[in-house]
């Protein structure tokens, strides 16, 4: 699915990450920690195509970035959902409808969608609260309509940048669990987290690997965790 060989990235004069080499199969399941500033989420947006790595080479399925056009690589980025850090909605429109808008980016008929978006809100237990607007909802209703959002074009990857920053153990947990069904359907998931906890409990459900950013490098945890 997503292959880099001998990677890097710098902003400036400084290298953030180097010589990365890393694949991500499909259907399996990753966790990547580090601390902050060690470029988990450059690492996630190399992952996704909206950073272009300054040396090495990056594969998103199949296809070397480097050789397509702007339309080739949203075309790929179709095929990775990402539920970012800081989840931005459009507080002005009913959570519906800000689930809904990839398809209206994409071109495609929201009211010929509009049994799957029920469902897929039913899913991630949000279909009471369609009506309701952004600033309305709690930190994990955001999370989950975030999730929603990221998979309602149904990808093949689900990236999440710290998707249980800010929500109490027991969303987490919630969360974790969606994302976990997603992995069992086949879908590669990948999460930035720096909760061990949330890493220890996916473990008693899926065959994940830990990967920890350190010294611009990308390793393979210890089995510990």
């Amino acid at each position: 699915m997503i292959e880099l060989n001998d990677v890097a990235y710098s902003y400036g004069d400084g290298e953030l990450l180097g010589e990365l080499s890393l694949t991500l199969p499909a259907g399996s399941f990753h966790f990547l920690t580090g601390p902050s500033g060690a470029g988990k989420t450059t690492l996630l947006k190399l992952c996704y195509g909206e950073l272009l790595p300054t040396a090495g080479h990056l594969r998103l399925f199949d296809q070397d970035v480097r050789s397509l056009d702007r339309d080739g690589l949203a075309e790929l980025r179709r095929r990775i959902g990402v539920v970012h850090q800081n989840c931005q909605f459009l507080d002005h429109l009913p959570i519906a409808d800000n689930i809904a808008l990839p398809l209206t980016v994409a071109g495609h008929s929201v009211a010929d969608e509009q049994q799957n978006l029920a469902e897929l809100m039913s899913w991630v237990g949000l279909r009471a609260r369609a009506a309701a607007l952004p600033p309305e909802l709690s930190g994990g209703e955001r999370q989950r309509a975030a999730l929603a959002r990221a998979v309602i074009m149904s990808p093949d990857v689900i990236l999440a940048d710290e998707p249980t920053g800010n929500i109490d153990w027991e969303m987490s947990q919630r969360l974790l669990q969606l994302l976990v069904e997603l992995n069992k359907m086949g879908k590669t998931v990948v999460i930035a987290t720096h909760d061990l906890g949330l890493i220890r409990a996916a473990k008693t459900q899926v065959q994940a690997r830990v990967l920890r950013i350190a010294n611009r490098r990308v390793q393979l945890a210890g089995a510990d965790l």
